[in-house]
């Protein structure tokens, strides 16, 4: 049993500026206020192999979260998958960039969450109040990278 959300955001820097800070995962906390700390490993640039630790807040519980990165098409295509065993995991999520013609990039994020044990009673509250965040979570995205970038 699984449920998507979606959001597509056009952020007003250059694709590949915009695809080396989505990257990096270590930028999240920025736009996600669920996240409260996120480490990375190995150090040096992202690849696929690359593993994001964080410790996050969900429905005022904190739960330890590890995301693999699955796929890196420079500067197009980010994918991970959630290698940690949560009650709700991320099956997929990635984020797909496109230019704008307007010199900006198009980004498309998703995340196909996956509910295990009680999560899967969960799933339904949970993907509802995600699709439901997701254009918000989208501008969030938008205003991160622009005044990081």
């Amino acid at each position: 049993m699984s449920t998507e959300f979606e959001a597509t955001v056009t952020i007003d820097r250059p694709i590949d500026a915009v695809f080396t800070y989505l990257a990096d995962g270590r930028n999240d906390p920025d736009f996600s206020p669920r996240v409260l700390k996120i480490d990375k490993s190995p150090d040096g640039a992202t690849k696929a192999g690359t593993v994001f630790h964080s410790t996050v807040k969900d429905a005022g519980m904190k739960t330890q979260r590890d995301f693999e990165i699955t796929e890196l098409t420079a500067p197009t295509r980010i994918r991970w998958r959630e290698a940690s065993h949560n009650s709700i995991t991320v099956r997929e999520g990635g984020y797909d960039l496109e230019p704008d013609p307007g010199g900006g990039t198009r980004v498309r994020l998703f995340n196909v969450l996956e509910g295990h044990g009680i999560g899967k009673l969960l799933l339904p509250l949970a993907g509802g109040a995600s699709r439901k965040d997701a254009p918000e979570f989208g501008e969030r995205i938008k205003v991160a990278a622009e005044r990081a970038i």
